[in-house]
């Protein structure tokens, strides 16, 4: 997964990237038995909004690697309408969660159309905000030393 996200550790949530092109992205999530997020045996539906978001981080990512980069923090600005349609995901349940591109400006501000998906069934569905700023992380470590 390095090669598609920057995030690591217990808050590398996606477990796959499926499909990658210039509009979406597809990853796979195997709902875990513990971990940072586990309570009572599923995760709760809340998290699904940062499983989209690192969804757009591999999507992201596989931009960065065609410029001869790598994949770079960018930040969630929000969502718009998050509706969950149970309210958690049951650990060992595999999850697939798309984003597809409605928006992305030359100042990093994008727009995502994002649902998740488990066995076939729509479970979740949001529009995110996100930013990938030109300069990544020295842009975001410029603003924290301000």
């Amino acid at each position: 997964m390095e090669g598609w996200i920057p995030h690591r550790g217990a808050m590398r949530l996606i477990d796959r990237v499926l499909e990658v092109d210039a509009d979406h992205s597809v990853a796979e999530v195997d709902v875990p038995f513990d971990g940072l997020f586990v309570r009572d045996g599923a995760v709760p539906a809340w998290v699904g909004i940062e499983y989209m978001a690192q969804a757009v981080s591999a999507w992201a990512g596989a931009r960065a690697r065609e410029q001869g980069g790598a994949p770079r923090a960018g930040l969630l600005l929000g969502s718009r309408r998050y509706e969950a349609r149970r309210p958690a995901f049951p650990s060992g349940a595999r999850l697939r969660v798309e984003a597809r591109c409605e928006l992305m400006g030359a100042n990093g501000l994008g727009q995502f159309d994002c649902r998740i998906e488990m066995d076939g069934e729509e479970v979740a569905t949001a529009r995110i905000a996100v930013f990938d700023p030109p300069g990544g992380a020295d842009f975001l470590q410029a603003g924290a030393g301000a």
